[in-house]
């Protein structure tokens, strides 16, 4: 038997735990949990996808973000297109911060959460598909 590690959640250092949670489960519809919700001033916030498989938790940390990341979350529309998606991330507080898309439709946006943290928004399956 091969023994492997589990991904138990991903993390977010940041400056406003609760801020950046609400600003997160907005954008992936995720939720903090119903029996220990979290509030404003808590220093760690974690939010659940609707089936519980997947777990973001963001933890206040003293300094802000300094660099890029070195790893990020790639999102792509679970209904319409890209562009939709995009136009709703920008309105929810993102900012766009890099245009990647291409002429043939092909390529991606790089935004930044309100506390700069990088992700991208790719085109939708219906849209790969065509």
């Amino acid at each position: 038997m091969v023994m492997v590690a589990l991904i138990s959640h991903t993390t977010f250092d940041c400056r406003d735990a609760y801020t950046l949670s609400v600003f997160w489960s907005k954008v992936l519809g995720f939720a903090p949990d119903a029996d220990n919700p979290d509030g404003p001033g808590d220093e760690e916030c974690m939010i659940f996808s609707a089936d519980g498989t997947q777990r973001l938790l963001f933890v206040e940390v003293p300094e802000a973000k300094q660099v890029k990341n070195r790893l990020h979350l790639d999102l792509v529309p679970d209904e319409g297109t890209r562009d939709q998606e995009l136009k709703r991330l920008l309105e929810l507080g993102a900012r766009a911060i890099d245009d990647r898309r291409m002429l043939d439709g092909s390529g991606w946006v790089v935004l930044a959460d309100p506390e700069g943290n990088e992700f991208c928004i790719l085109r939708s399956e219906a849209e790969r598909s065509r």
